[in-house]
């Protein structure tokens, strides 16, 4: 528009210009009078009466001529006006939308369309440019997905080898303090030997989890695309995943979940269940009471309320708000293994899924999960 506006601007200067030196030029013409010589008195007032007639026929010509030029040249001022709009718009715009266009595909803005005109100078390379940008687009497209489908899949994978490296974990510390006890108490050399063996698998075990976790941590801060596949599903199955957590020590459920449809991915709520035991167990040394109940939120939506207790020493008050930012890891836990990630994909998983989790302390540590009815 800017362009526009300039060449408009030298267009009226120049005409503006044309119409001065044209009035000046006019106005510069004039009539003398002729030199009569000697005449009688009676002709010189003849001559003096034809020649006024003359100067006023002569003047309201000119005022005519004059008034035809104006209005000619007004015209041609319209018409010069209109070509330049009309060149502009069919011509000249076109480049201007293209270099704008040009801009934003370099900032990587792919979804601002060319607008296509008629202008058969420019049509078929406006419509080149825009199936170029439509297929940066999808190849962007593509690569954000598969990008996304590969971070999905190294979450998922590096999660779910945490889940059995946990178990061997267990059950090797069960295992050592089971034979740790006979040892002492026989000093037999196949124990000891069994003893040994026992520790290279823990250690080989935590070394896969060190990894796992490396994995992990970079995947998740690379992405927070990970899919939900959330469908009406059986409450029992809830109850279930408690049940299956034999390693994590004594899981008392203390009754039963009501029998209904709840709302929720099943990987990720066991993955919650997991996060949740797995840390209590961790952390607490203790029996897990866990219990369910129904409740109604503040829009009146039904949720069942899975209550997880332990009756280990809690979180500290001061870092309660903080235990579910991710990679945060509290006082006291250096000498356990891991990443601050197990309470931030908990409460995250369950945001996700349209429920909740609140967790405080209560004679020991609480964490409260909400999940969705049908």
């Amino acid at each position: 528009m800017k362009s526009l506006l300039k060449i408009v601007v030298a267009y009226i200067l120049l005409m503006l210009t044309a119409l001065l030196a044209l009035v000046l030029v006019f106005k510069g013409v004039s009539l003398d009078p002729v030199d009569l010589g000697s005449v009688s008195d009676k002709e010189l007032q003849i001559y003096k009466d034809l020649w006024e007639r003359f100067q006023e026929d002569s003047l309201a010509q000119n005022a005519e001529i004059l008034r035809i030029i104006i209005i000619f040249w007004g015209a041609i001022f319209i018409i010069g006006i209109l070509l330049l709009l009309l060149v502009y718009f069919v011509e000249l715009k076109p480049v201007g939308e293209m270099e704008a266009f040009a801009n934003e595909i370099a900032k990587g803005n792919l979804d601002v369309p060319l607008p296509v005109h008629r202008s058969k100078l420019f049509i078929n390379f406006v419509e080149s440019f825009d199936i170029m940008r439509e297929e940066l687009r999808a190849s962007k497209e593509r690569e954000a997905a598969s990008e996304r489908a590969k971070r999905e899949l190294v979450g998922e994978l590096s999660h779910d080898i945490k889940t059995p490296v946990a178990t061997i974990q267990a059950t090797c510390e069960v295992l050592e303090l089971k034979y740790g006890n006979k040892l002492k108490d026989s000093g037999d050399e196949d124990i000891k030997n069994l003893l040994d063996k026992i520790g290279t698998i823990s250690t080989k075990a935590e070394t896969i989890n060190a990894l796992v976790n490396n994995m992990f941590k970079a995947t998740l801060e690379d992405s927070e695309e990970i899919s939900f596949n959330i469908l009406e599903r059986s409450s029992k199955d809830i109850e279930m995943y408690f049940e299956n957590l034999v390693d994590y020590g004594n899981i008392i459920l203390d009754n039963h979940i009501p029998e209904c449809l709840l709302y929720y991915d099943s990987m990720r709520m066991e993955q919650v269940v997991d996060n949740i035991i797995g840390n209590s167990f961790k952390y607490a040394h203790t029996d897990i009471h866990v219990s369910f109940e129904e409740v109604i939120g503040s829009g009146n939506e039904k949720f069942i309320k899975i209550k997880i207790k332990d009756s280990g020493p809690g979180v500290f008050d001061d870092e309660l708000p903080l235990i579910v930012e991710k990679f945060y890891r509290g006082k006291g836990t250096d000498e356990k293994s891991g990443y601050g990630l197990g309470m931030y994909l908990a409460n995250w998983y369950m945001t996700k899924q349209g429920g909740g989790m609140e967790y405080y302390n209560e004679d020991g540590f609480v964490v409260e999960l909400f999940v969705k009815k049908v």
